[in-house]
């Protein structure tokens, strides 16, 4: 079979099932994984699919992939914990910390809980209320509610970001690979992401492995503006040592 009528078929594969699995779609084809994971690269550089780890999506399938909040919560918690736990070694008594919206986001809120002197910046609904009431000083941004994820999104939101300087920034991200960066399926989410991206001294991705090889629907910013990397001892070691060569520095729990 020759490449492009291989990658054609692949397309066939991944629209008519709505996924497929590089494993599967390597047996189906008689060829090797690497092989269909560079089908897969060129197929998404084309437009015709969303890569994902270990696989790919239809289009039609990753456009519908903006899942609940609450769904998302439930996905890989004991790494969510073990993340937010790292993540809040980084954070210094009188710091100003920008969050934002997500599930490991929320988890890293929750170990914020106890400092004394903090401001935390967010664009999240939901964390501004797990801080509520405690001791930790928080800032909300405007803007118009996403309501699956509790988020801030749109003009407002970037506005009141342009008046605001943090020392450290946690993003949450729905996809991470070291050559088309850091992405979220919201185009507008991830224009906010840009904006807390540069208001922000240190920026740290804070995600679980499954997010390693996925490219959702929108970039954020490349790997280049990642400073720090949390994850979990599940992420692939190939892609790890391409962040590090990168300069980023990787923490994994």
């Amino acid at each position: 079979m020759l490449n492009e009528e291989r990658r054609r078929n692949i397309v066939e594969v991944v629209q008519r099932n709505g996924r497929a699995v590089v494993s599967d779609l390597a047996r189906q084809f008689g060829t090797s994984d690497i092989t269909i994971r560079r089908d897969l690269d060129l197929l998404q550089d084309r437009g015709l699919i969303y890569r994902t780890h270990g696989g790919a999506l239809s289009v039609q399938s990753a456009s519908d992939a903006d899942h609940s909040l609450i769904e998302r919560e439930l996905q890989h918690p004991r790494e969510k914990l073990r993340i937010a736990v790292a993540a809040a070694k980084l954070v210094s008594e009188g710091q100003s910390v920008l969050l934002d919206s997500g599930s490991t986001t929320t988890a890293i809120a929750r170990q914020l809980r106890s400092f004394q002197q903090l401001t935390v910046i967010t664009n999240a609904i939901n964390i501004a209320g797990e801080l509520a009431g405690g001791t930790v000083d928080v800032i909300l941004t405007g803007g118009m509610l996403r309501k699956n994820s509790f988020s801030l999104i749109g003009p407002l939101a970037e506005e009141a970001l342009t008046h605001l300087k943090a020392d450290i920034l946690f993003l949450g991200v729905e996809g991470i690979d070291p050559r088309f960066g850091v992405s979220t399926s919201n185009m507008l989410e991830a224009a906010l992401n840009r904006k807390m991206v540069q208001s922000a001294q240190q920026v740290v991705a804070a995600c679980d492995s499954s997010k390693f090889g996925c490219r959702s629907l929108s970039a954020i910013v490349p790997i280049s503006a990642i400073h720090h990397v949390i994850t979990d001892k599940q992420a692939p070691e190939k892609m790890l040592d391409e962040l590090r060569k990168a300069g980023v520095k990787i923490t994994t729990v």
